[in-house]
């Protein structure tokens, strides 16, 4: 049975499967990424796993792997296929591909975290059969990926969807990035986290623990939340502004407050539109498998098909007569070409 090798390499874990042709999980693995050990150590780690991948393929279905597909957290230049750099791994300027590709004896793509998970949303989650969409993650900072026709654009440089990093403050908190008011160092799931528990006394405190006191009318959390959604709408209208997508999809962390998030979110966003088209603001679908299904669909496009239609440019192959979230409203479940998905 033709298969792919699809590997979502996260901080610290690694999540994998195989992949047939019409996106069915045919198997499924995880592991630790090992980042104590050193960048070193993390990219003999990804090396071994994709190798145990191909093995297993190899022994249940008869033939290797035809292709394979790597997400990764940092800098990515994925036309060279190079993972530049990745703070939280230890790596810098990593022949990623090329090590891979000597060691599966087979094509593979190598693309950056956000924007794969965002191509697996735009194809079969939340932005199934919007030709424009906007993901967005709000995790320890905030990035996003910007859909067009089925890809993601990843910018002359490989910078695209950096959103965390538009000024919503100026003169505000210092960024890492040299800058000052960045996005995330307001709006993100670690902003939110430092704010809150500074505010609460509890150093243990996080994103979640202010949600649950915002729903209970605490007011510093209040305070706090609502600053943080003031923020991100900022940020969010600037993004339209220049997109002018069809679909806003959030996800990661922050996003796990559902309408605690919002409902608020999606008012302030629509105060603060003029002129410009109001998307539909929606919560992902695929949840930690984002990454991994987007690695899948990277592998099965540099083979030039998916799910044997054409994707150069399409997203016939994702049925547009989808809702606009792609999920069953009942269960949060979202279908995935031939599988099911519950994040």
């Amino acid at each position: 049975m033709r298969h792919v090798i699809a590997l979502d390499v996260g901080g610290t874990g690694m999540k994998a499967a195989l992949v047939g042709a019409d996106g069915t999980l045919l198997h499924e693995d995880r592991r630790a990424t090992g980042r104590e050990r050193g960048p070193d150590a993390v990219i003999a780690a990804i090396l071994d796993f994709a190798a145990d991948l191909r093995a297993h393929g190899t022994e249940r279905f008869g033939e290797p792997a035809v292709a394979a597909g790597v997400a990764v957290p940092g800098i990515v230049d994925e036309t060279r296929g190079i993972a530049a750099y990745a703070a939280n791994l230890g790596w810098r300027d990593v022949p990623l591909r090329d090590l891979l590709t000597a060691r599966l004896d087979c094509p593979v793509a190598l693309g950056h975290d956000v924007r794969t998970g965002g191509l697996a949303e735009g194809r079969v989650g939340a932005g199934r059969g919007a030709d424009r969409f906007l993901f967005v993650a709000l995790g320890t900072g905030i990035a996003g990926a910007i859909g067009v026709d089925g890809r993601v654009e990843a910018g002359a440089h490989g910078f695209a969807g950096e959103i965390g990093h538009i000024v919503v403050r100026p003169g505000g908190t210092p960024c890492p990035c040299g800058q000052h008011g960045c996005l995330e160092r307001f709006a993100s799931a670690a902003a939110v986290s430092e704010a809150w528990a500074a505010a609460c006394g509890d150093p243990e405190a996080d994103a979640a623990d202010c949600a649950k006191a915002v729903t209970s009318g605490e007011p510093n959390a209040v305070r706090i939340w609502q600053g943080a959604v003031d923020s991100l709408a900022d940020g969010l209208v600037t993004a339209l502004t220049l997109l002018d997508p069809r679909t806003l999809i959030i996800g990661g962390g922050l996003a796990e407050a559902g309408e605690t998030l919002f409902t608020p979110l999606r008012d302030a966003v629509r105060r603060r539109v003029t002129f410009q088209k109001l998307p539909a603001i929606v919560p992902a679908a695929l949840g930690d498998t984002a990454g991994c299904l987007g690695a899948g669909l990277l592998a099965w496009d540099l083979l030039g098909t998916t799910d044997g239609a054409d994707t150069t440019g399409s997203t016939e192959a994702a049925d547009s007569t989808e809702a606009a979230d792609g999920t069953d409203a009942t269960d949060g479940t979202a279908t995935t070409d031939g599988m099911e998905v519950t994040p």
